[in-house]
């Protein structure tokens, strides 16, 4: 059996080592909020630092959920609902207009696809107050659907689609129309099972993306029954009040969610690289 050249041992030393601290660097921000959920506000603001929260406070957690002008809770409860809500519907609407795109020999096509791209150059502060304006019309402020709705079509999502099915087998296609399938017979028995890969890896995207959201949701959810848990931290650090140990209390039970969602799909996302260059 060959011996490695000692060149190459430590060249993977070397990687290895940038990596391990790569990935130290990562992991500082959660132990910062960690480090400071059980702390006291007058241990964060000291001017002596301390590596561990000595003694740990776990009372901060539980006095989040007894705070009436912090409806933790209900915040939890809305950005669930609203996450997944968004995620289920916009891969839904995103797929099926991308294998439309792709797929089906209609007119114009070519042009409602370029029209769909470009508006990935519109920014999104242009169009801000028109959709608040169209949701206030329709009744949805201070409802969850409101909050949903302007979601429910990703213009990225759906470039995506139409790529990952441009690539997708014709032969598939054309045993599923001698087996008496429509177009949507197609999509939904042929391609939506053959699309695990892109579909897991933008949905983790969606979910994400949706759950972090701040500002359409404080624009849209006025009242507090209608807040997310991103509104909801914001209630902790204001011009009035700075409660920054419930702060990152909060924080860390935001974040929660986020972080078993990317280490259970975490390969999921590495996998949607492959949608967003070429295979």
């Amino acid at each position: 059996m060959k011996t490695r050249p000692w060149q190459d041992r430590l060249g993977d030393v070397g990687r290895y080592g940038l990596l391990a601290l790569l990935a130290l660097l990562f992991l500082i921000p959660f132990y910062l909020i960690l480090r400071n959920a059980f702390m006291t506000d007058a241990q964060i603001t000291s001017f002596h630092w301390s590596w561990l929260p000595l003694p740990p406070h776990g009372e901060n957690f539980q006095q989040l959920f007894k705070d009436p002008a912090a409806p933790l809770l209900t915040g939890l409860e809305n950005s669930a609902i609203i996450a997944i809500t968004t995620l289920v519907l916009q891969m839904l609407f995103s797929s099926m207009a991308g294998y439309a795109l792709a797929r089906i020999p209609a007119r114009g096509r070519s042009v409602v696809f370029f029209l769909i791209v470009a508006t990935l150059m519109i920014p999104g502060a242009v169009t801000f107050v028109p959709t608040y304006a169209v949701m206030a019309y329709l009744g949805g402020v201070n409802t969850r659907w409101g909050i949903i709705a302007p979601g429910l079509f990703s213009a990225f999502s759906t470039f995506l689609f139409r790529q990952f099915y441009l690539g997708f087998p014709a032969e598939i296609e054309e045993a599923g129309q001698l087996d008496g399938l429509g177009y949507f017979g197609i999509y939904w028995h042929l391609l939506v099972p053959n699309s695990t890969s892109v579909l897991m890896s933008l949905g983790v995207l969606t979910f994400i993306g949706s759950w972090n959201s701040f500002l359409w949701p404080l624009v849209i959810g006025q009242d507090p029954s209608s807040w997310t848990v991103q509104v909801v931290l914001s209630t902790f650090l204001t011009a009035q009040t700075l409660e920054l140990a419930h702060l990152f209390a909060a924080a860390a039970i935001g974040i929660l969610p986020l972080v078993i969602v990317f280490l259970l799909m975490q390969r999921y996302i590495v996998e949607g690289a492959k949608f967003s260059g070429g295979k």
